[in-house]
């Protein structure tokens, strides 16, 4: 009894506990909301002070689009994900910073930002952009990885800390091997596929990269590299091959190195850095310099343009499934809801579809491409790729009047293929457990893990596969305006850069999303335009008392594995695959 209730009672602390933190979040959440609306009630934006600093610290993940928090700096751990930096706003902000006179310049605090190398180039442009202003960059770092150097590298300035650290060596990726440890586990993997590059069935086949693997991740690793040397040899006045050579034979070892080698331009601690800035903006050393941080900018953004001319820029960001989605999965029915509410919108002059995703389900794709095809038939539909387009993320551009990519956009990957485990021995062999079955007819189990095809069984999933990826490259070559023939030839299943993309007419430009936009806009012959951000975001309220408890448990096995979550999270979306996959190898990691 004593058990009981000391059971009990502690139950009902949890729970008052519980139910004390969420009315805290609930009441700080309005609060900030009730905040901002009285901040902003008089129609005034927020306006830096003069002899202002926007600083840009770029070490949170960047998405492609930002979600005000109202949680503010509050860390609510695995709850809800970090607050991430939004690639639209920061875009915007730097766009609008370069005609703001109350802004003299740029700190860049970078170390090692969480972003695709497409992402990484937006950002970089921009700031080249932003240097037409005369306003300065600074950058200023304790550790600089080779992404944060490659966009830090436009700076006119770049400071790293005396006892800091660089890297410059190249890239590389790895991939994990599944096929022995199965073997131990008594498990198989049955493959189906179209497509000798279609890489992403190989950790369940081999133990090492196939030929064919290993030559287009060769080609497209250093296409990124040539695109990354050539880009800091122009920012730096150095060579690609004096780069190289820094590289191969591992020169840098120390700051002193980096500035010996005129990677940088000196070693200082932050204060002689913002030492230096004061001498810049003519501020004195006893006073503070006045920096902005990107999250109090982008408030001062604001749209006081009166047409009701749109364009719609659509975000489909990440894995392509059947179903509804989310902000960070690609839903087949929300995606292609919100083209068709954009088709159907008389407002909306352009559609611009912004495409980040490593592909998913070539249904789900379908789904999403036959809206695609309806939209072009009545207003301009332009393409923008992010970090990558790739599979079903090029199935569902395809159809575009015009692809933007970046030059380290992965692109291409046109191949499809099928896994299902099977089972039978492990649970016989490892388990004891005995499987008995009941049909009606022959095959009516046809697709279960619990035994093995027949040959018979494997020629009907195969023909499946092949009928995929036969309807996948009559849509590339329908769109592309070429022949089935050659898509296949470029097809495969082989991932290609954005670089070497544009060469065999699966890209159209290289550019960004700001880049596709006005284009979208010449097509459309506007000259004043708002733009409409689709699909809804999800609210960070309706978020947070959304999570189930698989997200919390996911966020949380993420934060401790790190880097390492991706295998386990590869293993797991093999056995959640349902039917034919146009997917990439996207759990390959580039550093």
């Amino acid at each position: 009894m004593k058990q009981f209730f000391g059971a009990f009672f502690g139950s009902c602390l949890g729970i008052l506990i519980t139910g004390i933190v969420i009315t805290a979040i609930v009441i700080a959440s309005v609060a900030s909301m009730v905040t901002d609306a009285v901040k902003f009630s008089d129609g005034k934006a927020y306006t830096p002070k003069e002899n202002s600093i926007l600083k840009l610290s770029l070490d949170n993940e960047i998405k492609e689009r930002g979600v005000k928090n109202p949680f503010g700096e509050v860390d609510l751990g695995p709850f809800m994900p970090k607050q991430a930096i939004g690639l639209d706003q920061l875009l915007t902000a730097v766009k609008k910073a370069k005609d703001d006179k109350n802004i003299k310049g740029i700190y860049l605090d970078i170390s090692n930002p969480v972003a695709g190398f497409a992402t990484l180039e937006e950002v970089r442009n921009a700031l080249i952009d932003f240097k037409k202003s005369k306003k300065f960059i600074v950058a200023y770092s304790e550790v600089l990885s080779q992404k944060a150097y490659y966009v830090a590298s436009v700076s006119d300035k770049i400071y790293l800390n005396p006892e800091g650290g660089m890297e410059l060596k190249g890239l590389s990726t790895q991939m994990m091997f599944f096929k022995n440890m199965l073997e131990k586990l008594d498990m198989e993997v049955q493959i189906f596929r179209h497509g000798k590059f279609k890489s992403a069935i190989e950790p369940f086949m081999l133990d090492k990269m196939s030929e064919a693997n290993r030559l287009q991740t060769k080609t497209y690793l250093g296409s990124l590299w040539n695109h990354m040397t050539e880009g800091i040899s122009i920012a730096r006045n150095l060579t690609p091959e004096y780069l190289n050579n820094i590289a191969d034979s591992l020169l840098l070892r120390t700051p002193s190195d980096a500035l010996k080698y005129k990677l940088i331009d000196d070693v200082m601690y932050e204060d002689e850095v913002f030492s230096n800035i004061k001498k810049t903006i003519k501020v004195k050393e006893t006073e503070k310099v006045n920096l902005v941080a990107l999250s109090d900018y982008v408030k001062s953004v604001t749209n006081t343009k009166v047409t009701k001319d749109k364009i719609a820029v659509i975000y489909a960001v990440g894995e392509i499934e059947s179903g509804e989605g989310d902000d960070d999965k690609i839903g087949s029915i929300r995606i292609a809801k919100a083209i068709k509410d954009a088709r159907l919108d008389e407002n909306v002059k352009a559609i611009v579809l912004r495409v980040n995703s490593p592909g998913g389900s070539a249904l789900a794709s379908d789904v999403i491409w036959r809206e695609t095809v309806l939209a072009k038939k009545v207003k301009p539909f332009i393409v923008s790729m992010g970090d990558v387009a790739a599979s079903g993320g090029y199935y569902i551009s395809c159809a575009a009047d015009r692809i933007f990519a970046q030059p380290n956009t992965i692109t291409g990957s046109i191949g499809v293929f099928g896994l299902i485990p099977n089972a039978q021995k492990a649970l016989s062999e490892k388990l004891g457990i005995t499987i008995d079955t009941v049909n009606t007819n022959k095959h009516s189990d046809v697709g279960t893990i619990l035994r093995k095809a027949s040959t018979e069984e494997y020629n009907y999933i195969q023909q499946s596969v092949e009928h995929v990826y036969d309807v996948f490259t009559k849509k590339v070559a329908e769109g592309r305006k070429t022949t089935q023939s050659a898509v296949d030839s470029v097809g495969q299943g082989r991932v290609w850069s954005g670089a070497d993309a544009i060469k065999i007419n699966l890209v159209d430009e290289l550019g960004g999303i700001n880049e596709a936009i006005a284009y979208a806009a010449k097509q459309a012959k506007l000259s004043e335009y708002k733009i409409q951000s689709l699909p809804k975001q999800k609210d960070p309220i309706e978020e947070l008392l959304g999570n189930t408890k698989e997200e919390i448990g996911a966020r949380v096995m993420q934060e401790n594995l790190g880097i390492q979550y991706q295998y386990l999270k590869q293993i797991k979306n093999v056995l959640m695959l349902k039917g034919v996959q146009a997917r990439l190898p996207y759990e390959m990691v580039i550093e």
